[in-house]
């Protein structure tokens, strides 16, 4: 089994969910008492946060590449950065390392595409959904429309991530506001919502919504474990 390096802690809360999803597809796989090889450096979001707010993008970029040089170092085979925003530092990642970075967008992209679904909606913070980073990646390489909430839908979105999922703040108000999001977007063509924010599926899932959801941290975690587990077989 191949080593999975997870940069984790951008939240805390998201990372957990990588764990228990990358244990539990792996036991899935393999059976018996199997669990995932991987390492994981957590990192204080506090700083994290701070930083993204300041626009002190090449700081953060210098950053991540460095963790996951030492995730490399430490005997990764290939690296996660557990949230779809810093995923922006993925260009100064891969010039850093020597291993594959398996990137967010990418993975969702291909499920997306897998689908046949040729127009989404992408919920996530500010910077993800109003940057191109990621939005050019679904465009570029798997040719899918991707829309985006109102300014103020937005505002909302973002606010929810930070100060209430990032906590562990679950809000039946909040879901209810990401829902109708979600909904108003249906009118405009939206054939599926992509949570593009790992901390979003503590809040929605599939059941909530009326037209498919892509779960970006559940999609990611399972193409990290086909990856790590190619060419083993099943001991159930």
């Amino acid at each position: 089994m191949k080593k999975i390096g997870l940069i984790g802690g951008i939240t805390w809360q998201s990372t957990k969910l990588y764990y228990e999803y990358l244990n539990t597809m792996v036991s899935e796989v393999l059976g018996g008492k199997h669990s995932c090889k991987c390492l994981i450096e957590s990192v204080d979001f506090a700083d994290i946060s701070a930083k993204q707010n300041a626009g002190d993008w090449d700081t953060l970029h210098i950053q991540m590449a460095e963790i996951a040089k030492s995730l490399e170092t430490a005997g990764a085979d290939i690296i996660l950065v557990c949230a779809n925003t810093m995923h922006l530092s993925a260009d100064k990642i891969k010039e850093t390392i020597n291993i594959p970075l398996l990137h967010i967008a990418e993975a969702t992209g291909k499920s997306i595409r897998e689908q046949g679904i040729q127009k989404v909606l992408l919920l996530g913070t500010k910077y993800t959904m109003e940057l191109d980073f990621y939005k050019d990646i679904l465009r570029e390489q798997f040719g899918i429309e991707v829309l985006i909430p109102s300014p103020e839908d937005r505002d909302i979105v973002h606010q929810v991530i930070y100060d209430e999922l990032a906590k562990g703040i679950i809000s039946e108000d909040s879901k209810t506001q990401y829902r109708e999001i979600i909904k108003k977007s249906e009118s405009d063509g939206a054939e599926a919502v992509v949570l593009g924010c790992t901390e979003i599926p503590l809040l929605i899932q599939s059941k909530d919504c009326d037209i498919p959801v892509f779960d970006t941290t559940k999609i990611h975690a399972q193409t990290a474990v086909e990856f790590a587990l190619a060419g083993m077989t099943q001991t159930k």
